[in-house]
């Protein structure tokens, strides 16, 4: 036996693109043959992008998504790497089944299907995939034995035993791994685990890029027998990162040996946030063909973070941002505006509002009977503002994106069809404190990558003045809310922790807080089902990962 070059393919495919797809996977494959690769692995479904949803129930997609396979497969007659790439494969009573195909010397060497399909949080792959049945089995490549195991298989220990059971040198690990706040350490450890499991290196390569509301961070690793990290790759790029085994050597040793390589350090928390919200907001943009993004810029914190966002991830001449001042409208806020727009770069357009506000009030006055001004007139400021934002946004085809955080959306202190308005919502899943942080951090840091400016993208100001809407005469958000870090302490534990009431009081919280919190919690479900997609960053975010009733008489435990 001789020694194996693997080389670890850290990629972002595009969900049903299948021609840009194989281009991609061709271009990496060519690259690892210049590192002298013998195996070239790529992530979970790499070929179909990933997660395909419902576009693996169509059969011409999959018989598409195998002649892209086949014709990867003819590319391998060139005695270059070998190949295992990812795409749904025909299986058993009408559903797929998530395959990963081993390509070598021409052909299809082997398939190898996923056993454990992950049916909570964002995943419903017991929906549209069926298990693969049998043993597992190694399959062999260029003289090794390969133990292919896809993403959830790695989680439970079933598998890898059996692949070491029938002889596996080590274990290799395509995954489509969604991130998540602290998530990196979750995967290191079920891998470590397998791996003293079996005494078997292991491969664990992860996509990177977004894909509608989920992104991916790459950060892929390789483990030695011993559990010691040997690679690990960068998060939030492409990558190719080759691992060396050489057999063993040691009297009685029966693992391979992994030589060491390069381990990129892990980004710190606002780092790896802050990139995670780039990545999204990019990948829906440009995988959607948007030329750029509009938004309304506020003078708040919410919108110009959302515009730094916009501006590092797509380069500020693909950013507009409108103030749409009405009476209510403070003097700081304009210069606060004006402010963001000057330290990122970008256009701002002002457009008063406060015509359109008297046009309506004069239209409504006779049916409102002369009741007093209320939160219907603070709506239809917002009403008003978005119906500029899509007008620009029609006119231009840029993408409406819209600015409120978790926070707000979890207790509807939101307008729909006002500020909800929007294709994209890049804090969707960012709580309010964490707003505050990431805005702090980003003035302090440039993010590896970003398009926006080396220094500060927010006046100082934005961060420190109390959150307001400015919708009526010096309404501040801690007259309707409690303030934001005990509402978001509540909300996590609410919302991620699904811990009762009584719980929350137990664990320090004010009871009447909780019980005011939860009412707000429950009564807005019918906004955030109308709310636009976001990016994902934490454990439980708004969608398919809580998917409680809108009509719902339960308020609670007494």
């Amino acid at each position: 036996m001789s020694s194996l070059t693997v080389v670890m393919a850290q990629v972002d495919p595009t969900v049903g693109d299948l021609d840009a797809n194989l281009a991609m996977l061709r271009a990496a494959r060519a690259e690892a043959a210049g590192k002298g690769a013998d195996l070239v692995v790529f992530p979970e479904l790499a070929l179909a992008g990933y997660p395909p949803e419902d576009l693996v129930l169509r059969a011409g997609f999959r018989a598409a998504c195998r002649a892209h396979a086949e014709a990867l497969a003819a590319d391998t007659a060139d005695g270059g790497p070998a190949v295992i790439v990812g795409l749904p494969v025909e299986g058993p009573g009408g559903l797929p089944i998530n395959a990963a195909m081993v390509l070598d010397g021409g052909r299809v060497v082997a398939t190898v299907g996923k056993r454990h399909l992950p049916n909570y949080g964002v995943f419903d792959e017991a929906r549209v995939f069926a298990p693969a049945a049998g043993a597992p089995q190694p399959v062999s490549v260029r003289g090794w034995r390969l133990g292919v195991m896809i993403c959830e298989d790695m989680w439970f220990p079933d598998v890898a035993a059996g692949l070491a059971a029938g002889g596996a040198d080590l274990l290799v690990v395509p995954n489509g791994s969604p991130f998540e706040v602290d998530k990196g350490a979750q995967r290191l450890g079920h891998a470590r685990a397998r791996v003293a499991e079996t005494g078997l290196p292991l491969l664990y390569v992860n996509q990177v890029g977004g894909q509608d509301e989920l992104v991916f961070d790459g950060a892929s690793f390789a483990v030695a027998a011993d559990g010691r990290l040997i690679v690990r790759g960068p998060s939030w790029q492409s990558a190719s990162l080759p691992v060396v085994f050489d057999p063993p050597t040691a009297p009685g040793a029966t693992a391979p040996v992994p030589r060491q390589g390069a381990i990129v350090a892990t980004a710190e928390r606002c780092e790896d946030i802050y990139r995670a919200l780039m990545a999204g907001l990019a990948g829906y943009v440009d995988k959607n063909g948007f030329p750029g993004v509009v938004l309304g810029l506020s003078g708040g914190i919410d919108s110009a973070l959302s515009a730094a966002v916009a501006v590092d991830a797509l380069g500020p001449e693909r950013v507009r941002c409108l103030m749409m001042p009405s009476p209510h409208t403070s003097r700081e806020s304009l210069e606060d505006a004006a402010g963001v727009v000057r330290l990122l770069g970008c256009r701002l357009d002002e457009v008063p509002i406060g015509g359109a506000m008297e046009t309506f009030d004069g239209l409504l006055r006779p049916l409102f009977e002369d009741r007093p001004a209320d939160v219907t007139e603070e709506n239809i400021q917002a009403r008003a503002r978005a119906l500029i934002l899509m007008a620009v946004s029609n006119k231009f085809g840029h993408m409406l994106l819209s600015t409120g955080n978790k926070s707000e959306m979890s207790v509807g202190y939101a307008t729909l069809y006002g500020d909800m308005c929007g294709g994209f919502n890049v804090l969707k899943d960012v709580y309010k404190t964490t707003v505050f942080a990431l805005s702090r951090w980003r003035n302090a840091h440039w993010p590896p990558a970003a398009l926006g400016p080396d220094g500060p993208v927010m006046p100082q100001r934005v961060i420190d003045k109390p959150p307001s809407a400015e919708l009526r005469p010096d309404q501040k958000d801690s007259d309707s809310l409690p303030d934001y870090p005990v509402l978001d302490a509540i909300l996590k534990g609410l919302i991620e922790g699904e811990m009762g009431l009584a719980q929350m009081a137990a664990a320090g919280h004010d009871p009447a807080d909780v019980a005011r919190v939860w009412r707000l919690l429950l009564g807005a479900e019918y906004k955030r089902r109308q709310a636009p997609p976001g990016v994902k960053i934490t454990l439980r975010s708004f969608g398919r990962e809580r998917r409680y009733p809108m009509t719902n008489a339960f308020r609670g435990e007494h």
